[in-house]
């Protein structure tokens, strides 16, 4: 699932091989689109609201959204793509893939700008971080990693017991968040703070939890345990195995 960057649209893909979009504020569906014959695996929306629809077909789409056009077929990927993420300014596109690797792309020519190897299994998901810095990348081998986006290498190897399906930079920058818990960064160009990592208050999910910060605000029942999520501010929407979407806003 994703949102669109005025919070009024939210995506999400299926494995009926559509993507629907949905208004955000009376939960009405606004349109489906069509036009993949294999499971939507992906989905991502960039600032000018350009759709990054990705397949287990090895592709990603670039859709306009107004439009309903196809931009561009992002190819070169040698297995099902399993996650997408734009850049904040809407020029790059990460993509994260079954074959090992991330590719970074250039969304105006659909050129592959790099191809970043080191994981030992699938990748499962990508996010930028605000400043477009640096890529987190998570993995099957359980392992997340952070690559300097402009000289492509990697950063730093973060250790994890699972499998991380979702992931986000907090607002400072000084620590990930994942839907199993929070892996503190220590980047040269950053300096870490206990006031710092104290002070960032955005809403994540976390296995049973709907977490705030350091706490966890709303326990989740096992059948409100999404298999995705999205949060853009105050409001986070659950995806579920069974086809159903939650939106919840949380006022503080």
């Amino acid at each position: 699932m994703a949102f669109t960057s005025d919070n009024r649209l939210l995506a999400s893909a299926s494995w009926d091989n559509t993507v629907k979009l949905w208004d955000t504020g009376s939960g009405a569906l606004l349109q489906t689109f069509e036009g993949h014959s294999r499971y939507v695996t992906a989905i991502a929306f960039s600032p000018d609201k350009v759709l990054a629809w990705a397949s287990d077909n090895s592709t990603v789409k670039l859709w306009d959204a107004g439009s309903r056009a196809v931009l561009k077929i992002l190819k070169g990927h040698s297995d099902f793509v399993s996650a997408v993420a734009f850049s904040s300014d809407g020029k790059m596109l990460a993509s994260a893939s079954y074959d090992k690797t991330v590719r970074l792309w250039d969304v105006g020519s659909g050129a592959v700008l790099q191809t970043l190897e080191g994981h030992s299994d699938f990748v499962s998901t990508v996010a930028f971080s605000r400043d477009d810095k640096v890529l987190a990348s998570a993995s099957g081998d359980k392992v997340v990693k952070l690559w300097d986006v402009s000289s492509k290498e990697a950063l730093q190897t973060l250790s994890v017991n699972s499998i991380v399906r979702n992931l986000s930079f907090s607002d400072d920058g000084t620590f990930l968040q994942t839907d199993g818990a929070l892996l503190h960064i220590a980047l040269p160009s950053q300096s870490m703070s206990v006031s710092q990592l104290n002070h960032s208050r955005a809403i994540f999910v976390k296995e049973q939890w709907v977490g705030r910060g350091r706490e966890n605000m709303l326990w989740l029942p096992s059948e409100h345990r999404p298999v995705y999520v999205a949060v853009r501010d105050s409001v986070v929407v659950l995806g579920y195995a069974t086809g159903r979407v939650s939106i919840l806003e949380f006022a503080f």
